[in-house]
């Protein structure tokens, strides 16, 4: 990574999607914890970035998405 740039975890507006996007464009996504309401849906939305992101690195070895920060 040559500059460290972080997506802002934004209130309401950061979720999956949005954070997959980040990661796969080089940047370090990330979503506040309580976007996922109810709380029980947080384990779901890590599992989906998670699983995403892993087929990304499978898919593209020479561009690896970067990371993200729940």
């Amino acid at each position: 990574m040559r500059l460290p740039v972080v997506g802002a975890p934004m209130f309401i507006v950061s979720h999956p999607a949005l954070v997959i996007a980040q990661c796969k464009a080089g940047v370090v996504g990330s979503f506040p914890a309580l976007n996922a309401r109810p709380a029980s849906l947080l384990r779901t939305w890590i599992a989906q970035i998670r699983a995403e992101l892993a087929a990304w690195d499978a898919a593209l070895p020479e561009a690896p998405a970067r990371s993200s920060t729940i």
